[in-house]
């Protein structure tokens, strides 16, 4: 099995990168974020899994090791398969799928082509705890962001509980990758402004509830 390779890259496109080992150009299937990462000329080292069909033999590569075994576990879940793995990550980071999964945010991992309402529950119902066995030298696949510490703190300094912080928290993240945005470039006070409307739309359409009316 070939498990990873290092070497120039011959040829880059969007989905597809050739490395060039010993005069042996490899085709690797990749993400845009990982061809982003990677330039023609220069060497590359990619971490790589080998899908065996009875008419092909396709290599996946990716930037971390975390991440291909991220795509070899998501392909464990009923109806998921290389192409949708590879579309998971494209629109996902690890971080981004475990806190959808612990958090059962079906919104967040719809928004993957290829998944539906249905397979966004199914990917949470045969995957939640499992993506914490994921590691590297003994540390766990995932680390919560600074910008998202400090957050749940201050939210939890304003008296939300901590499953009200990480729910706020969590829609306000569906509504900036809607957006395009990213939440590390934003000041503490707009994440905290955006965690408290985010707990107010999380609630909208509950009727019969009282509370503080926001997370």
């Amino acid at each position: 099995m070939i498990s990873s390779l290092f070497g120039r890259v011959l040829h880059l496109s969007l989905d597809r990168a050739v490395i060039d080992i010993s005069g042996v150009g490899f085709s690797v299937v990749i993400t845009p974020a990982t061809s982003a990462r990677l330039s023609v000329g220069n060497s590359a080292q990619l971490f790589t899994s080998l899908v065996v069909r009875e008419d092909s033999l396709t290599l996946f590569g990716f930037l971390d090791e975390s991440s291909r075994s991220l795509f070899e576990l998501v392909q464990t879940v009923s109806g998921i398969g290389p192409k949708v793995a590879m579309a998971i990550l494209a629109v996902m980071t690890p971080d981004d799928l475990n806190s959808a999964i612990a958090q059962e945010n079906v919104a967040a991992i719809e928004r993957v082509p290829g998944i539906g309402r249905k397979g966004a529950q199914r990917m949470i119902l045969e995957l939640k705890g499992k993506l914490s066995d994921l590691s590297l030298g003994g540390q766990p696949l995932t680390h919560v962001a600074p910008w998202r510490e400090q957050l749940t703190s201050a939210l939890m300094g304003l008296g939300y509980s901590a499953k009200e912080a990480d729910s706020g928290i969590a829609s306000f993240v569906v509504h900036l990758q809607e957006e395009g945005r990213d939440p590390a470039t934003l000041q503490l006070s707009e994440l905290l402004k955006g965690a408290l409307q985010g707990g107010q739309r999380g609630q909208s359409g509950q009727s019969g509830q009282s509370g503080r009316g926001s997370l």
